[in-house]
């Protein structure tokens, strides 16, 4: 499975690469997040319970982060499994630029499926993964998005918030969720 996107978030740059290095904003963005843990400054475990068609699974997974040039991007790569579910694998590219109205984030994701999740057919995993993709960053774009005083009350990013050393989306979130957990993602 193959998926890109492009999405427009109404903050800076360097504010999206803050919140998509936040596991809290990221917890709060992905889809069925249960757990997130940063495992080192490039590795991070997440627990995302979720449906695709008929199976319904909770998800474990590992992410990697390489060739990190913040802010503008990095790569992903992981792999999860649901148990009896299946598994999956991937990874994507995530390019943020600057954009009129903020920042253009820019991915290209790649999974692979296994077990009874690659038995359901390519169609109706694609169209889950683009609807969680879609989901997180909706969620994403409500914490970002926020003005500076109102993003710093809920606990999301502002101008001077603070650095995490590591970075990851949905992604991939869309990423994380739909490659490993069907990105999907930081």
């Amino acid at each position: 499975m193959n998926m890109t996107g492009e999405y427009i978030l109404t903050a800076p740059p360097e504010t999206v690469w803050r919140a998509l290095n936040d596991p809290e904003i990221l917890k709060q963005a992905i889809p069925g997040c249960e757990s997130l843990e940063k495992v080192s400054d490039t590795e991070l475990r997440a627990q995302v319970g979720m449906r695709v068609g008929p199976l319904q699974a909770k998800w474990s997974g590992s992410v990697t982060l390489s060739d990190l040039d913040p802010p503008h991007g990095y790569t992903i790569s992981g792999s999860g499994s649901g148990g009896l579910a299946g598994s999956a694998k991937g990874g994507a590219k995530v390019r943020l630029e600057p954009h009129a109205q903020g920042t253009r984030l820019v991915y290209e994701a790649q999974a692979q499926v296994a077990g009874k999740l690659a038995q359901l057919g390519s169609r109706l995993i694609d169209s889950t993964a683009k609807m969680m993709a879609t989901q997180f960053f909706d969620r994403f774009q409500e914490i970002v998005g926020k003005p500076p005083e109102a993003a710093n009350a809920a606990g999301g990013p502002t101008a001077a918030g603070s650095s995490v050393p590591w970075a990851w989306i949905a992604a991939g979130v869309a990423a994380l969720v739909v490659t490993l957990l069907v990105l999907a993602t930081r």
